[in-house]
């Protein structure tokens, strides 16, 4: 059987992100709700408080699997081969010509077209 393949949620994981909603929920209610305490204060409570609630989230198989894919995400971006800054810097200028050159030929084929129909529209008045 694929290990990629679907499980049904069981009713404890179902429970467990159901409190960590509440968790954030709560947070960002108390977080409007005391605006007369210190803002720095409020910031940290909702970040622990989602710290909190990442902390329970992932103990459920839909959070195992996500920090699963995060981790493996994170080797195949080691893998990757990133070019250098010069074939950066040079990618980027042909770029730009290349950009320079089509607007260039567009405001050309527009001025030759509205010409065109410039000359039509006098012809036919």
């Amino acid at each position: 059987m694929s290990k990629n393949a679907q499980t049904v949620a069981s009713p404890l994981d179902t429970a467990k992100l159901a409190v960590a909603l509440i968790v954030l929920l709560g947070a960002l209610v108390g977080f409007y709700y005391y605006a007369e305490v210190s803002k720095l204060i409020r910031v940290i409570s909702l970040i622990a408080a989602v710290g909190i609630a990442a902390v329970i989230a992932l103990q459920t198989e839909k959070g195992r699997s996500l920090s699963s894919f995060v981790k493996e995400s994170q080797t195949e971006v080691r893998k990757v081969v990133w070019p250098t800054r010069q074939e950066t810097v040079q990618t980027t200028l042909v770029v730009m010509v290349v950009v320079v050159v089509i607007a260039i030929f567009l405001w050309l084929l527009d001025m030759g077209l509205g010409g065109i129909v410039s000359y039509a529209m006098e012809q036919k008045g």
